[in-house]
């Protein structure tokens, strides 16, 4: 259980336990941009996991301008996993559609990844000029961040993923200016835990708060609770498109 959530695939991951309660502590892992950056991606990870492994696998699809962030979630107890302490953003209690959800624990969550945003914004990146993504929980919480953000954004890679707190929209968005984001949303057809019909819930839901035609739900024959080839040309090719140089 104790990599539930956690990217399975052939680059050899391994957990490392990071502490904190807050986004200062660790420092994410960070692939820098090749020249002067421009523009960001901040990618957040599934549970169990570090950002480490999500910053090696953009080492490999960089594009020269854009700088990867990739922080690492505190360590706490997770109900679902039977209060194991691990890397997790929120609290999971149950996978079912009607589960109940760590209310709080998402809100904080987000509040600490607009508080990374505001600091690359403080760095010289706009945050029209940063594109958020993640993995599973990371992707959920990366959806619930830009669509309740005051922070205008380049775009949104959710992959595996679901929208937490679903009940509360579109209200929630109410005051949120994404709602014309572009959204990369991926999803493997085989995976087990976190099921297809999760992805097609999740991008319904979407659409009635987001532009649909900004929308991009992609899925992956026989691909199960990971990523693939395909799936991380399609995300290299989104962040090429949201995140153009500036001549």
């Amino acid at each position: 259980m104790a990599s539930f959530f956690r990217l399975k695939s052939s680059s050899k991951l391994s957990v490392r336990c990071m502490c904190g309660n807050n986004m200062s502590a660790p420092l994410p892992a960070i692939v820098p941009a090749a020249r002067k950056a421009t523009a960001a991606v901040i990618f957040l990870h599934g549970l169990g996991d570090t950002g480490h492994s999500w910053a090696e696998m953009f080492a490999g699809i960089r594009t020269s301008h854009v700088k990867y962030i990739c922080p690492h979630a505190p360590i706490m107890p997770v109900t679902l996993n039977m209060n194991m302490a691990m890397p997790s953003w929120f609290d999971i209690i149950g996978l079912g559609p009607d589960a109940e959800e760590d209310d709080s624990g998402i809100k904080q969550a987000a509040d600490n990844i607009k508080a990374l945003i505001d600091q690359e914004v403080k760095n010289g990146i706009p945050s029209h000029r940063i594109v958020l993504g993640g993995f599973s929980q990371g992707g959920a919480l990366s959806l619930y961040t830009a669509l309740t953000s005051q922070q205008r954004l380049a775009g949104v890679v959710a992959l595996s993923c679901w929208l937490p707190l679903r009940s509360s929209f579109p209200q929630a968005a109410a005051n949120s200016v994404n709602k014309e984001i572009g959204i990369l949303q991926c999803h493997g057809e085989a995976d087990p835990l976190v099921p297809l019909v999760f992805g097609c819930l999740t991008v319904e839901k979407l659409k009635s708060i987001v532009l649909p035609a900004n929308i991009n739900f992609k899925t992956y024959p026989r691909m199960p609770h990971s990523s693939c080839p395909q799936e991380i040309m399609d995300i290299k090719q989104f962040i090429e498109k949201q995140l153009p140089p500036i001549s």
